[in-house]
């Protein structure tokens, strides 16, 4: 039997595994901080305390995993590679959208396959190499390193020391400790970019574990949900528009990373990518979505749409469906309201239905149905390896519109023009662009193609909408900007603009006359009430409250404000008044006891 490791061996084990914290935690803020070294020692020259917990914390971890398995050395390198991959995509996100990696973003390791299909072109073949070197290098290591056995005892009594120690370390900076405030820790809850840039990566993702979507309003009771529900059930409808015939079918089309390219300026195209949506433009109500998100976190604009919160109201890297929906039961939304009034609920999207835990969270929100791609066999593609069509998403509605004998509600998620926005992806390029940077041209004119295919569906079910025999309305947005490289952006001049970059291009259509009203620029959130507005339909309690605050706020998002006359910089006091209604009613449905269900719908 070999020898039990001796106390020099011990030693030099832990002191490796020290150094290890410390490569690591050095690591994760140079992903954080743009791979700059400077950045991050000017961040260890000020947050010097943060640094150095951060670095005991890795090494009890990598102690934890060397204790756990007889060759001590397999664990800590297996964690090592593990931080060193989060910590690329960390900074594979935060490069595409802007914002750090959360603890939810890693409940989408479940779609590893498909995450793979989104990421195909973003990592670049020097990422690869050096992970197959640095996995080689490990697995050489691990090999030529000497066969060491540590006692049972010495095990049992690291592991329950550094294990108790990572924690209380998790305790701890959930619940403020002065410990750690004294390091200078402070949970910005409410700005997740700079709660990051100044405690850090591991203490902001350890300290976002914790956290709820809202804090709760002052006030918060029955009454006052109670006293919001008399005021708004006290005003009257809003007039319609349409005349009250039959329930007509309701389609929402929420289109992945579409808005108009042609709004950036200076540049030139060979020929107008949205022929179809220019014309439209003017002769049916239009307008811009004010997207609460940049780049991704497609869940969030569908959130919005869907249930009528805002996202304004959320700590910053919120993902409702994912923190909190998916535990709920139910949730007052569009589609509950509808269901009531004999809707049938159809849920449709041409991508893995686990995705953001859709297969879990249409259920709550009142879906009859949800088809994803595992049930579309034959769905068309452009390509192989592409995404399916939205020609093809928009013939499956139609179908399932036609189908449903009671009026449908029939929610569109689509796909086709998700990134990467590789060259040939989705056929090829038919529209030049000029005006921009040659490194950027194939990206660029790759994402306009597929712009052109989405103006060409919409075409199609223009037509095909005059073929259903019941009255239908259809409403297409974009849910947020593509996230093409920054410098498309910034040469164009957008990369100071918030406003620029949340818009996208908002749009009805219907098989009957619609009023051709501009809708200026509208939050998720008010898609709803609009639509029954339109359509004639009665509004609850809760769909007056939004129409309220749609008239002073129309576009409410944390990037920008906007009025009935244009941007604002702070709120009035009758604004006020109505976003604290608007807070403790989401408050009471997302976080409370749900009196709203009941009092509001």
């Amino acid at each position: 039997m070999r020898a039990l490791l001796p106390d020099k061996g011990l030693g030099k084990l832990l002191l490796a595994l020290l150094a290890g914290g410390f490569i690591l935690n050095f690591f994760m803020q140079s992903a954080l901080l743009n791979m700059n070294i400077y950045s991050v020692l000017e961040w260890i020259g000020e947050f010097y305390g943060l640094y150095l917990a951060g670095g005991l914390l890795l090494f009890c971890g990598l102690l934890v995993c060397s204790m756990l398995l007889p060759n001590p050395y397999i664990g800590p390198a297996a964690a090592g590679l593990l931080m060193v991959i989060t910590g690329f995509a960390g900074y594979q996100k935060l490069s595409t959208t802007g914002e750090p990696l959360f603890p939810w973003d890693l409940m989408l390791l479940k779609n590893a396959g498909e995450m793979s299909r989104i990421a195909q072109g973003m990592v670049s073949p020097l990422m690869l190499a050096t992970a197959a070197l640095l996995v080689a290098g490990l697995t050489w290591l691990i090999i030529k390193l000497p066969k060491q056995r540590i006692s049972l005892q010495i095990r049992v009594l690291l592991t329950g020391v550094s294990a108790s120690a990572v924690a209380g370390f998790i305790f701890l900076v959930g619940s403020q400790s002065q410990i750690f405030t004294s390091l200078k820790y402070e949970n910005i809850f409410w700005n997740q970019k700079v709660n990051y840039s100044q405690n850090g990566f591991l203490f902001a993702f350890a300290g976002n574990l914790r956290q709820n979507l809202m804090e709760e309003p002052e006030g918060y009771s029955r009454d006052a949900i109670a006293e919001i529900a008399a005021k708004y059930n006290a005003l009257p409808d809003v007039p319609a528009a349409a005349g009250k015939e039959e329930q007509p079918n309701i389609l929402f089309m929420m289109d992945e990373a579409f808005f108009d390219p042609t709004r950036l300026p200076d540049y030139q195209f060979s020929e107008d990518p949205l022929k179809f949506i220019h014309q439209q433009q003017g002769k049916v109500p239009s307008g811009l979505m004010l997207s609460p998100e940049f780049g991704g976190n497609t869940a969030n604009i569908e959130f919005e749409a869907l249930t009528g919160m805002s996202m304004y109201f959320l700590k910053d890297g919120s993902i409702p469906y994912q923190q909190r929906i998916v535990k709920m039961s139910s949730l007052p939304s569009i589609v509950s309201i509808l269901k009531e009034r004999g809707y049938r609920a159809l849920a449709l999207h041409p991508f893995d239905g686990t995705f953001y835990n859709r297969n879990r969270v249409y259920p709550v929100l009142g879906f009859d149905s949800f088809t994803s791609e595992q049930d579309l066999e034959h769905a068309e593609r452009m390509t192989p390896a592409g995404y399916i069509t939205d020609k093809f998403a928009v013939e499956e509605a139609v179908r399932q519109l036609k189908s449903s004998r009671e009026p449908a509600f029939l929610h569109l998620v689509t796909m086709q023009n998700h990134f990467p926005f590789t060259k040939g992806l989705n056929g090829p390029n038919t529209i030049k662009v000029q005006g921009l940077p040659s490194a950027y041209t194939d990206e660029f004119e790759t994402y306009v193609q597929n712009t052109k295919l989405t103006d060409e569906a919409l075409a199609y079910l223009q037509q095909e909408l005059k073929t259903i025999e019941r009255r239908t309305v259809v409403v297409f947005w974009g849910d947020h900007l593509p996230a093409l490289s920054a410098g498309i952006y910034r040469n164009a001049g957008w990369d100071k603009e918030p406003r620029l970059k949340h818009e996208t291009t908002l749009l009805m259509m219907a098989n009957f006359e619609l009023p051709a009203e501009p809708l200026g620029t509208l939050s998720p959130a008010f898609i709803g009430p609009e639509v029954f507005r339109l359509t004639g339909q009665s509004l609850p309690a809760y769909y007056k409250l939004l129409e309220q605050v749609r008239k002073e706020l129309p576009g409410l998002s944390k990037n920008v404000l906007i009025g009935p006359d244009g941007e604002r910089s702070e709120l009035d006091a009758a604004q006020q008044l109505l976003l604290d209604d608007y807070r403790m009613v989401q408050y009471d449905m997302l976080e409370g006891e749900n009196y709203a269900q009941s009092l509001l719908f």
